[in-house]
């Protein structure tokens, strides 16, 4: 795909998604403003690192990063910055995804098109959120786990923060998916706020009370896959996969280490969430946004779906299903990749 169109041809060629409008073909080259959600997970470092690298391309004008480092008051401030300096798109990734709407009215008052990465805001106009179904990760990671504990045992389940979207897709699904197709599995919820200490402290309780807990569902490895094998470890229940008293274990994001995990057998499985195509695909949406190019529902010629959502349109990008089998495919964006930092 092409990120510049020109003349009569930008209507044809942007996306397989029908296109309903073009400004006159021009590719717009106002400023980008960009708020980073956090820096203390290895997924979104990752994200970052593509973020600037698309940027050092020079084919996108955008202000300095921002970082709201998970605080939904820093998101709206540095927006807020952002636009003061002249940004007329902005990309963000709010973690609260109800406690933006405000914010969003401003932006939509003012005209600025907003593009929402990996998380869909409750209320309040968006541009395009560019996301990966995460309904999907609760879906795919409790068919794995079902088929691998043959229907039956005790799960853990690392949730995110359950006031973000992204919490609650994957929390919804997996808990639906558990009650219909896999009834004999026992699963306990516990909610982490995303944070790793948080994560660790209630698995080491629920083992300490059930240690017959037989596999764990990590929504995310960036945040939880660390301390969670550092505890496995810790009580001598780190087995590799194929061993007796092995856990099995399925995550979400796809980092390297996540990979490295799969490869070691200390886990099983991921969710590949696509740092690269997040970073590529929100920059290129907030410069279709400052061209005034709008979408609509259909199959995009990235391999992925715009759907209608209630403020908006989110394109749904694939996340695959990273197992032993699969780990060493050169297309996951993680065998792409410099290691994270931090």
């Amino acid at each position: 795909m092409r990120l510049r169109t020109t003349g009569a041809a930008a209507c044809g060629v942007l996306l397989a998604a029908a296109l309903t409008g073009c400004n006159r073909g021009s590719d717009a080259r106002g400023l980008i403003g960009i708020d980073l959600p956090r820096t203390d997970t290895d997924f979104w470092n990752s994200y970052q690192d593509h973020l600037e690298r698309e940027l050092a391309t020079g084919k996108v004008r955008a202000l300095p990063l921002s970082n709201s480092q998970n605080d939904i008051a820093k998101v709206v401030s540095n927006v807020q910055v952002l636009t003061g300096q002249g940004a007329e798109a902005v990309v963000i990734a709010p973690q609260d995804t109800g406690a933006i709407t405000a914010e969003l009215h401003r932006l939509a008052a003012k005209k600025i098109p907003v593009v929402s990465v990996d998380t869909r805001p409750d209320e309040g106009a968006v541009y395009m959120v560019v996301r990966a179904d995460n309904r999907a990760y609760g879906q795919k990671s409790c068919d794995y786990l079902g088929r691998k504990l043959g229907g039956r045992g005790r799960v853990a389940e690392l949730q995110g923060d359950l006031s973000s979207v992204n919490g609650r897709d994957r929390s919804e699904a997996f808990a639906a998916c558990m009650k219909r197709k896999y009834p004999g599995i026992t699963v306990h919820e516990l909610p982490t706020d995303w944070k790793g200490e948080v994560a660790s402290a209630k698995l080491q309780s629920l083992l300490a009370q059930h240690p017959d807990t037989a596999g764990i569902y990590l929504q995310a490895g960036g945040a939880f896959l660390r301390p969670t094998l550092a505890l496995l470890e810790q009580k001598g229940l780190l087995k590799p996969a194929g061993t007796a008293g092995h856990l099995t274990i399925v995550s979400n994001d796809g980092i390297p280490d996540e990979l490295a995990a799969i490869r070691a057998g200390t886990i099983d499985a991921t969710l590949s969430q696509p740092a690269d195509l997040y970073a590529k695909y929100a920059l290129y949406y907030a410069r279709a946004g400052l061209a005034g190019r709008a979408f609509r529902p259909g199959p995009t010629g990235h391999g992925s779906t715009i759907v209608k959502i209630s403020n908006g349109l989110e394109d749904q990008l694939p996340a695959p299903l990273v197992t032993r089998a699969n780990v060493d495919d050169p297309k996951l964006w993680a065998n792409r990749t410099a290691p994270e930092r931090g």
